[in-house]
């Protein structure tokens, strides 16, 4: 059986073992247990133990005594009476989540303004939040980030050691999503340059997502499929708390303004691998995919120090490499370079 049957059972309230041994049945008249956990490779008592689940939802009969023989019953009938009640639960839970959800509402230090708005106002329930919201996304995130980042928290008193916040920026709640879910990220080159975030935004590709760079990103925001979108509360401060914003036309509006900037903005892979721009076996034009990388960060505003620490390389590795692009290009400045390298084809082809 695989995980679909699996995750079928569970939708039902069954658990695996139960639904294999239910499939089973179904395509014989009667087993006997013996019979059916020398098919399903299971323990006896584990096997009684299931049939006796299934009788008690009444998806399966026991038609003998010594040995006893289990039948199935017609599925459309059985699995149909056991869906019905299924959603009955599913009804009364729904009913009760509403509940809870005027009682979250009520708390008076919660500030949850309507069920489009909910505000959170403190770094750790940020992060709470943001780790839900990212776990129950399906298809995919939208990122935008800039500075100011987050600081790190006051540090311990140690002996010999003053108390005091470690000024060193640490990213916003990391962006990587679950498995299977696309990631686009958009940072702002402007301030793509401490160490931390490079880490972060390279994480992120190396996982599949795609990442761009633009100067002057207008906010910073996440959007989680189309149905939750987390923005700072203040534009200076973000550990001053986040807004989420759920299911509406301001959440459409979000997710326009996110393409609108993806649109804009360049390109960037972090794929290549450590070649020199001149690299051996090369036709007549073409270009190593460490100098690609160089180039689309030179495009994107990146200063030579900034691409270095991208790339994990020295300032003078970064200069030689442009050095030689600028020699096959037969360009002599870095506007030269890029509006030449983008005549070739050579910048943003993603």
């Amino acid at each position: 059986m695989d995980s679909s049957s699996d995750a079928a059972w569970g939708a039902v309230g069954l658990a695996p073992l139960t639904g294999r041994i239910l499939e089973h049945l179904i395509g014989r008249p009667v087993l006997t247990e013996d019979e059916i956990a020398s098919a399903v490779e299971y323990p006896a008592e584990e096997i009684g133990e299931a049939l006796r689940a299934l009788e008690s939802e009444h998806l399966v009969v026991r038609t003998g005594i010594r040995p006893s023989r289990w039948a199935a019953g017609p599925p459309r009938s059985t699995l149909g009476a056991l869906l019905a009640r299924r959603r009955q639960e599913l009804a009364r839970t729904e009913l009760y989540m509403e509940r809870l959800q005027e009682a979250y509402r009520s708390v008076p230090s919660r500030r949850v303004t309507s069920d489009l708005f909910e505000v959170v106002e403190s770094p750790d329930q940020v992060a709470a939040r943001y780790a839900q919201l990212l776990a129950s996304s399906k298809r995919e995130v939208l990122h935008l980030a800039k500075p100011p980042y987050l600081r790190r928290s006051p540090s311990p008193v140690r002996a010999g050691t003053e108390p005091g916040a470690d000024p060193r920026p640490v990213p916003d709640p990391d962006p990587q999503p679950p498995e299977g879910v696309r990631l686009r990220s958009v940072y702002d080159s402007d301030g793509f340059t401490d160490a931390v975030s490079l880490r972060t935004a390279l994480r992120g590709t190396a996982r599949g997502g795609l990442l761009r760079l633009l100067p002057g990103l207008p906010m910073k925001l996440v959007v989680f499929d189309d149905t939750a979108g987390m923005i700072p509360l203040s534009k200076a401060d973000p550990a001053a708390g986040s807004v989420i914003v759920h299911a509406s036309p301001l959440l459409d509006a979000l997710t326009a303004l996110f393409e609108s900037v993806w649109e804009r903005a360049t390109p960037v892979s972090m794929a290549g691998t450590a070649e020199g721009p001149q690299d051996g076996g090369r036709g007549e034009g073409e270009l190593s995919g460490r100098a690609r990388e160089i180039l689309d960060l030179m495009a994107a505003g990146l200063t030579d120090d900034a691409i270095a620490r991208a790339l994990g390389l020295s300032r003078r590795t970064i200069q030689k490499h442009i050095s030689g692009t600028a020699d096959a290009l037969g360009a002599r400045t870095r506007f030269q370079i890029a509006l030449l390298a983008r005549e070739r084809g050579w910048v943003g082809r993603r």
